[in-house]
């Protein structure tokens, strides 16, 4: 019954995931398909512009599928469909059945999961391992149990090793105890003492590459890019370059959709006896302040489209939660048109 109610929905998301794969399998190979294979023919603990993940996962899905086009553009594939199951699974943690399933087909919808379908990139591990730590930082939070603190905290590490973009994990969970009245006894305890220190056990390789060479490669990603963006002056072209590329990441539908649920969730929460919820929070602290930050940056510098990405996992999930059914058709409808005109 429910399945009925939802299957021109189901359809119009299978579509599109149809339409990713056919995009993912004729567009041959892609300089950065080129750039991090050859990586993953030279395995290190990092390299000089980004962490190793992503060489590994190539390497990885190599042994099973050999050396060709078709196996890194599958390895691609496989790995965001995976994030995709995961998203779905992290969802049931917040939404009920019906709504998790909304949320499902706007994310089904984006151009974020048919970009990192179709072209090698860190962020490909990064949403994987982004994902998957975020279930195990609900469970640590509102589920307890040692194992969650510590599985939560190496996770961590592993995305960390994805992208340095996942610094904004530790920071999004710290922020939230620090808000979070509840949880707030955490912020001094053996739980975060032990996520803390799997974070750093998983991270020590590439901790460990950069001090034998010069702490090169967070001095590319940090001080280089910092001393860039110094060196620009305030650019509206640059923002609203940002603001355009962002709106088809989500689909334009999704995107105004998102902030304004956002104004409507940060008015209810913080006024005088407003409506306040832990989970609501959670979701928050892991989407604003990274989509905020990078929009406050690209007022100065050019931010690449898939910065951002990680924050929408859990900004679509509020979304969903607030708008209704017609918001999804559009939104699909808007999105097959996308898709079969990229095609």
């Amino acid at each position: 019954m429910v399945f009925m109610k939802y299957k021109k929905y189901f359809l119009a998301a299978v579509a599109i995931y149809i339409l990713r794969f056919i995009l993912s399998q004729s567009m041959g190979l892609m300089p950065q398909d080129a750039y991090y294979y050859f990586y993953s023919e030279h395995p290190a603990l990092s390299y000089f512009d980004h962490p190793p993940m992503v060489a590994y996962m190539l390497k990885f899905f190599s042994w099973f599928f050999g050396k060709s086009v078709w196996a890194v553009k599958l390895t691609d594939f496989l790995v965001t469909m995976a994030s995709f199951f995961l998203f779905h699974h992290l969802s049931k943690n917040f939404l009920s059945d019906n709504v998790a399933r909304k949320a499902l087909y706007f994310y089904a919808s984006t151009f974020l999961l048919t970009i990192l379908s179709i072209n090698t990139t860190p962020d490909v591990p990064l949403i994987f391992f982004w994902t998957l730590s975020l279930i195990f930082a609900y469970k640590a939070l509102f589920s307890k149990g040692i194992v969650n603190w510590i599985l939560f905290g190496f996770l961590m590490g592993m995305a960390f090793d994805s992208k340095y973009t996942a610094i904004f994990l530790p920071a999004g969970f710290i922020l939230f105890l620090i808000v979070s009245k509840k949880h707030r006894h955490y912020l001094l305890s053996k739980e975060l003492l032990l996520a803390v220190l799997f974070f750093f056990i998983a991270i020590a390789p590439v901790v460990y590459w950069n001090i034998q060479n010069d702490w090169m490669s967070f001095k590319f990603q940090s001080a280089e890019r910092a001393g860039s963006i110094s060196r620009f002056i305030l650019s509206p072209k640059l923002f609203l370059g940002n603001l355009g590329t962002q709106m088809l990441i989500l689909i334009p539908v999704l995107f105004v959709g998102m902030f304004i649920v956002f104004y409507r969730i940060i008015k209810k929460m913080f006024r005088p006896k407003g409506y306040f919820s832990y989970k609501n929070l959670f979701l928050l602290v892991f989407s604003l302040p990274i989509i905020l930050f990078f929009f406050a940056i690209s007022l100065f510098y050019w931010v690449k489209l898939n910065w951002i990405m990680p924050g929408y996992i859990t900004a679509i999930l509020l979304t969903a939660r607030y708008l209704n059914k017609k918001w999804l058709k559009w939104q699909l409808v808007v999105s097959l048109v996308f898709h079969i005109a990229f095609l």
